[in-house]
Parts: structure tokens; C-alpha cells; sequence
């Protein structure tokens, strides 16, 4: 072995970055799943959707480990961060197992009449129980990055500037692409933009992707209304998980020290004059 390989090992991820990646991974298996069209034959096609669940509650519990390797101080935040991290695997857990038994019923439902062509009514409800459990993960992953972030950086404070050169817009941008909140559609020659909040600007997208901060998944998201084409989600990329990391970290904005309204003058309480 040469002094080379010594030196070329990467650096794991923190845990902020680990529960980044879990969010878009997150996002990437409620996107499979919307867009599977489950039919008699889907039940190998839900196995592979049940593993992946299975691997997103793998995931949390392993950053739930790489929180307490920190040993940071146990500050309220930080324990509300891992109540947070693990209903993310127990919800993604729980998602695997309705998954699974939706992929038994299925195949029971296919060997007993090969001839059948709809989906048991008891595999439907299984997967749509599997849709809602993790429909807010994404966000549950963030919200933990954020106090985790902030409870290291304030134990353990470094200068940053993956934020850098970054305007306002762009940072929210950022912060809402990583809870899988924005996708972008074509319709007679035009983009469009859709996020949850609707803050979200055609323009600040395509800065972003100019500087390397963010990628478009086409036709991986769920369309806008039934029956539509599948929408192309935006997803962070190393740099832009970086600059979101980043971001968590810094402390909420102070509310604005706007003087107080004066008080209305108080209704003259004597007799009307009349007229």
C-alpha cells in the first residue's frame, strides 16, 4: 500500500449531511411510489418499493448513531432533533411492512385466479398507508438537520462560506428544494414552476443550476393533476447539500424591532352636539 492511499480515504458524512441525503432519498421513494401503477402482476415491483422503505429506516437509525457519536450536549432541540429522526424510521418501517403486505396480497390474489387483472382491494389500502406514512418525511429530516446543525455549530463554531455569493431567494430556494418541495413542468413550450409555498422562481432555479447547486430529475415526480405527464423534481446536488448544511446552521432571524403601532385615541365619552 502506498503513502497515496493512506491520504484517500473520504470523510464520512456529518450527520447534518446524512440527514440530507435521507430527506432526498425520502423524496426519490414517495415519488416511485405516486407514480407505480400497482396491477395484478406488481408484486415483485412492490417488493422492490418495500426494500427501499426498509433501507430509508435503516438510514435514520444510522444517523440517529452518528448524532450520538457526536456526543453533543443534550439540549432540547437537539433531543426533540432525534424524537424526529426516529418517528422517521418507524414510519419508514411501518411503510416497508404495508408494502410487503401488499406485495402478499397480490401474489396470493394472482396464484388463487391467474385470469384476475385488478388490484385486491386490500393491497390498494396497504400502499395508500405506505404513501401517507412517509408523505412528511422529508421535511421531519430537515427539521432535524436544522437543530442538529445548529446545536454543533454552536459547541463547535467554524467559519463557513458554502453560503457565499448566495442571495436571499436562492437560500430559501435551496432550503425548500432539500424538503422535496419543488418540481418544474413543460406545457406548450414554457416552464413552469410548482412549489408548496409557491415562493419559488423560475429565474432563481435556473441561477442555481448555472452554478452547479442543483439538478433536474426528469419525469420522476408526480403530475399536477390526474392523468397529466410527470412533473421533473429538483433535487440538491453535493454542493448544494453543502450550501443547505451550511445554512441550517446559522441561528433563525431575529424578529424585526419595528417600533410598536401608536394607540388609537381614546372615543370622546361627552354628549354628541347636535346639529
Amino acid at each position: 500500500m502506498t503513502d497515496d492511499l493512506l491520504f484517500d480515504v473520504p470523510e464520512p458524512p456529518t450527520p447534518v449531511e446524512r440527514l440530507l441525503a435521507l430527506a432526498g432519498d425520502v423524496t426519490r421513494h414517495n415519488d416511485a411510489v405516486h407514480l407505480f401503477r400497482p396491477t395484478a402482476t406488481s408484486g415483485s415491483a412492490l417488493g422492490v418499493h418495500a426494500d427501499s422503505a426498509a433501507q430509508l429506516a435503516h438510514a435514520a437509525l444510522t444517523a440517529v448513531q452518528a448524532v450520538h457519536d457526536q456526543q453533543l450536549y443534550a439540549s432540547a432541540d437537539l433531543i426533540d432533533a432525534m424524537v424526529r429522526i426516529k418517528q422517521v424510521a418507524y414510519l419508514s418501517g411501518e411503510a416497508a411492512r404495508h408494502l410487503a403486505e401488499a406485495q402478499a396480497a397480490v401474489t396470493a390474489a394472482a396464484l388463487a385466479d391467474p385470469e384476475l387483472t385488478g388490484l385486491p382491494d386490500t393491497a390498494a389500502e396497504q400502499i395508500q398507508l405506505a404513501q401517507e406514512l412517509t408523505a412528511l418525511a422529508p421535511e421531519a429530516a430537515v427539521e432535524s438537520a436544522t437543530g442538529i446543525a445548529r446545536e454543533t455549530h454552536r459547541r463547535r463554531p467554524s467559519a463557513t462560506t458554502a453560503t457565499d455569493g448566495l442571495a436571499t431567494a436562492e437560500l430559501s430556494t435551496l432550503h425548500a428544494v432539500a424538503r422535496g418541495h419543488v418540481v418544474m413542468a413543460r406545457s406548450q413550450g414554457r416552464e413552469y414552476v410548482h412549489s408548496r409555498d409557491g415562493s419559488v422562481r423560475i429565474g432563481t432555479l435556473r441561477s442555481l443550476e448555472s452554478k452547479g447547486l442543483i439538478v433536474r430529475a426528469p419525469a420522476t415526480a408526480a403530475p399536477a393533476f390526474h392523468g397529466g405527464p410527470a412533473q421533473h423534481r429538483i433535487r440538491l446536488t453535493v454542493r448544494g447539500a453543502a450550501a443547505v448544511a451550511a445554512l441550517l446552521a446559522l441561528p433563525p432571524a431575529a424578529p424585526s424591532s419595528a417600533p410598536a403601532p401608536a394607540m388609537p385615541a381614546a372615543p370622546t365619552t361627552g354628549p354628541a352636539r347636535s346639529r
